[in-house]
């Protein structure tokens, strides 16, 4: 598969579990492809107390640790609520580093002025601090 059919793919994946799980609602979606070929998602837990929310990335990224499988993209969407325009949203840095572990290569979207779908990783970090990580 080329990679703007992967990329588009996750675009698609994400905004499909937006609608189902959220409707009209603000929400937050995240895709990751591993290494086979295979998609984990998750969503963004809202909490009580907003200093233990989790990003949506969180939950894919566990699914990819737990089955022991790299991942090579990362995606994050997002919407306002009563709103149909979706967005990517570029990963936090916390987001970030639990992404370079799997190395430097995973390509990440990032939040652009046109939305479109854009992936690196290594420009979000170009003085990355593990320098065995490249």
């Amino acid at each position: 598969m080329k990679e703007k059919e992967i990329e588009q793919e996750m675009f698609d994946i994400g905004c499909k579990l937006l609608k189902e799980r959220y409707g009209n609602l603000e929400s937050g979606v995240g895709v990751v492809r591993v290494e086979d070929g295979t998609y984990y998602t998750s969503v963004w837990n809202e909490t009580l107390n907003s200093s233990v929310d989790l990003c949506a990335e969180t939950g894919t990224i566990l699914e990819a640790h737990k089955f022991n499988k790299k991942i090579t993209h990362s995606l994050c969407v997002v919407k306002k609520e009563n709103s149909d325009y979706i967005e990517n949203l570029s990963p936090c840095g916390v987001c970030q580093e639990r992404l370079y572990f799997f190395g430097g290569e995973v390509m990440c979207a990032v939040s652009n002025i046109e939305n479109k779908l854009i992936f690196k990783l290594k420009d979000l970090q170009p003085y990355y601090w593990r320098l065995d990580k490249k």
